[in-house]
């Protein structure tokens, strides 16, 4: 995991800021590696090896206070808000599903009838697929899997770090 994070890191200044999850007592650690290359305050790139191979998501997660009213405020505004609602579609189309943490109704203050009434429910936004589990895991081509993950999913992080990005 940490010579692929440091390979990762070599092709663009953002991804240097890494770490690997350490080791716990509980048997799911054991079976799984995590590792996060975070891009700015809550919004980072995970990538998890398990048995079943290897897994990436691009999430903004855990938010610290006033990020989550940041970000609906973006998706609400006619021009950022279609942009990400564009984002996420195209996403999903690559195959990654999109989850997160979510109210069961929209959040008050909004219009119930809003056309990113999905979105304005998010209090996290995750985009994660498998990568699985082939020969070029073990590989260099993992490098170039994993870059190609991570491009498909730079307009979502940009755009959260645009949007909901909170000084340190």
């Amino acid at each position: 995991m940490i010579a692929l994070l440091n390979e990762v890191a070599d092709t663009d200044p953002r991804y240097e800021d890494f770490s690997v999850w350490h080791y716990r007592t509980d048997s799911w650690w054991w079976q799984h590696q995590s590792a996060v290359i975070r891009l700015a305050r809550k919004i980072e790139i995970g990538l998890r090896f398990d048995l079943d191979g290897l897994r990436i998501q691009g999430a903004w997660w855990h938010p610290d206070p006033g990020q989550v009213d940041m970000f609906r405020k973006a998706v609400a505004c006619e021009g950022s808000g279609r942009e990400l609602s564009g984002i996420v579609e195209e996403v999903r189309k690559k195959g990654y599903e999109i989850s997160g943490d979510m109210m069961k109704r929209p959040p008050r203050g909004y219009p119930t009838d809003h056309s990113r009434t999905q979105l304005l429910r998010h209090r996290s936004l995750i985009a994660a697929r498998p990568l699985g589990c082939e020969e070029w895991l073990h590989a260099p081509e993992a490098v170039d899997r994993v870059l190609s993950a991570v491009a498909d999913l730079d307009a979502l992080l940009m755009w959260l770090v645009r949007h909901v990005k909170r000084a340190a």
